[in-house]
């Protein structure tokens, strides 16, 4: 995936949010796209374009490594924390205020959001708030409602 990686006026690429699966395929080496999500995740650091995630995200994260995928077995808990650390220490993270929750119940209002996609206008809430207009995932189809607000970037290229 070679996308461009816009610039802002100061020369510095436009803040992204990645996504719990991009996170999750990058820590997981069986999984079908770690080398991808890996070397995504590598080449955004060193563009030194602003990565972010949220507490969301590393619950999730924590959630789908400690059970059993289709392919790996469940991560040992010393090493998923392990990784949550890293992950604190690498990107920057989004905290749920009040003012995420106000354009949460806002998003879900505007677009009727039930059952499991309030996780994801949760995330693009999140995002809004902290200023984040890129989201790197491969759920492009979870968030094509919010297509208007953010930029989704596919981890895997349409095919």
């Amino acid at each position: 995936m070679e996308d461009e990686i816009a610039e802002t006026e100061g020369g510095k690429p436009p803040a992204c949010f990645l996504d719990t699966n991009v996170l999750v395929y990058a820590a997981s080496l069986r999984a079908p796209l770690h080398l991808r999500a890996a070397e995504e995740i590598r080449r955004r650091y060193e563009l030194k374009q602003d990565l972010w995630i949220s507490r969301q995200v590393l619950r999730e994260y924590l959630v789908t490594l400690s059970r059993p995928q289709t392919y790996s077995n469940p991560k040992p808990l010393r090493e998923l924390v392990g990784d949550i650390r890293y992950f604190l220490s690498h990107f920057l993270v989004a905290n749920e205020d009040p003012a995420v929750t106000e354009k949460l119940l806002e998003l879900i209002e505007g677009t009727e959001t039930r059952g499991k996609q309030i996780h994801d206008t949760n995330i693009v809430a999140t995002m809004l708030v902290h200023g984040v207009s890129e989201l790197l995932t491969n759920n492009p189809a979870d968030f094509a409602r919010y297509s208007g607000v953010i930029r989704i970037i596919p981890l895997e290229a349409p095919g």
